[in-house]
């Protein structure tokens, strides 16, 4: 099941191009997204309502879309306004539209009632246009099930080893505990990780690091992390909570899970340093390194999705590491059920 009043990242904002429409699949729905003249983006069902057709496929006409198979033209509202040679449109000819925004750099969409979409649970990301900061961004497609790559967002002490070698992490990511709050709609974690090894795209006469960590993960699965990289000593020296002094390197990296269906997810990523520690070359750079490391999570989160499949009746044994996943996945379950009262309550 899926969560269904919230909303899902369809795609980076520059990747929807003016008159070149857009087709996706969020949680098993087709839906088809393109920009009216003024650049407002438009969601409809991407299916024709004559035979079915993708209106992805199909071909922008100033404000409207026109089905490229039998001519159909539908207008924002999802109406059909235009059939060829034919003079009455019949009232039923209508495609479901979908609430969207274009916000911090993504195209969002809502998936649920639209009389309840509301723009304040777009979670407040920093946007990628951010003058103050170079960002370079990415996604990738995995065979999984989306809470899987939800699971390992929310537990960091995977690193230690799955990135040992593209992070360059440490055993402290793995040996520590972050702190981890409660939020209305996900968990927050922070954390120090001291004595880390130098990451790859710093340089520095040192050759350890303490780095500070703070994230959000938000439903249905936003991550909002930003990282601080120290000198080491200034993490034994400064509790969380406290001023920290000014970072040797600063990053942020906003990310965005989005079931396909059950079997597929798409992952979105932007990674970059404030403008004052790095430029485009620095973030595409970090860029290299965080796709080496994504495709290590995806090669080992897909090898996991198959053992599944074998045997889905396996249950885990939680351990110490944890507790933010668990606090997500409840986070995700009570959602539901405040969703689904009538599910719940069967």
């Amino acid at each position: 099941m899926f969560l269904r009043n919230c909303w899902y990242v369809a795609c980076w904002s520059h990747e929807l191009k003016q008159s070149m429409p857009l087709g996706v699949t969020i949680i098993g729905e087709p839906v088809v997204l393109y920009r009216r003249g003024d650049g407002q983006v438009v969601g409809l069902e991407d299916r024709c309502v004559h035979r079915l057709a993708p209106l992805s496929l199909g071909r922008c006409e100033g404000d409207n879309l026109r089905c490229m198979y039998h001519g159909l033209l539908f207008a924002p509202d999802g109406r059909c306004v235009d059939i060829p040679g034919q003079e009455a449109v019949p009232a039923k000819a209508c495609v479901k539209t979908y609430p969207v925004a274009d916000r911090h750099g993504w195209v969002w969409v809502w998936m649920g009632d639209p009389a309840a979409a509301d723009d304040g649970l777009i979670p407040q990301s920093r946007s990628v246009d951010d003058p103050a900061w170079h960002f370079d961004t990415g996604s990738l497609d995995y065979l999984a099930n989306y809470q899987l790559i939800n699971d390992n967002l929310t537990d960091f002490s995977h690193l230690s080893f799955v990135h040992a070698n593209s992070f360059n992490a440490g055993l402290n990511w793995a040996l520590s505990r972050p702190e981890i709050t409660q939020l209305e709609r996900g968990i927050g974690v922070e954390r120090w990780v001291i004595g880390d090894p130098v990451p790859p795209y710093l340089n520095g006469d040192f050759d350890t690091v303490d780095q500070y960590i703070r994230y959000d993960y938000l439903a249905p699965g936003i991550l909002l992390l930003a990282t601080e990289v120290h000198r080491g000593g200034t993490g034994e020296r400064t509790p969380l909570g406290s001023p920290r002094p000014e970072p040797l390197f600063a990053t942020f990296s906003p990310q965005a899970v989005t079931p396909i269906d059950e079997h597929n997810t798409r992952y979105f990523f932007a990674w970059g340093p404030r403008a004052v520690d790095g430029d485009k070359a620095t973030a595409a750079l970090m860029m290299q390194v965080a796709r080496q490391a994504f495709n290590e999570d995806k090669l080992i989160i897909e090898a996991q999705q198959q053992i599944i499949n074998r045997d889905p009746s396996r249950s885990v044994v939680p351990v110490s590491c944890d507790k933010g996943v668990i606090m997500f996945q409840r986070t995700m379950a009570r959602l539901l059920r405040e969703e689904n009262p009538a599910s719940a309550a069967d």
